[in-house]
């Protein structure tokens, strides 16, 4: 009902930036939260940052000063402006959201989160 495509992984040097994008498609009704996550080679996925509905955002201690994460409610689109990046940064990186879908029923679902299909960000000399 809901796909997430992702984009704008890729490779770069380290103290380098990287801009990655989000957008959803299908039957939206609203998105709610949207989040961007990340995952290195045998560890657990983690939060990077969140940005409500609203704009508010949250970000994990690792990235404050350097990631900003933004939307475009129009466009159903996350962003994560990712500057000063480090070797440390690699990983792939999903997006989440948190969306009601139109339905024939009741006009709407309740929220279920839906993740993009991840994208590759290395970081290295």
């Amino acid at each position: 009902q809901v796909q997430l495509v992702e984009s704008g992984g890729g490779l770069v040097q380290p103290g380098g930036s990287l801009r990655l994008s989000c957008a959803a498609s299908g039957d939206i009704f609203r998105i709610y939260a949207m989040a961007w996550y990340r995952q290195a080679p045998g560890k657990q996925r983690e939060l990077v940052a969140t940005i409500s509905k609203a704009g508010s955002t949250n970000y994990a201690d690792f990235v404050k000063g350097r990631f900003s994460i933004s939307r475009d409610n129009a466009r159903n689109t996350v962003y994560l402006q990712m500057n000063g990046l480090k070797p440390e940064d690699t990983a792939v990186y999903y997006c989440q959201m948190s969306v009601s879908v139109v339905t024939t029923t009741s006009g709407w679902s309740d929220p279920y989160d839906y993740w993009g299909q991840g994208t590759q960000v290395t970081v290295s000399a």
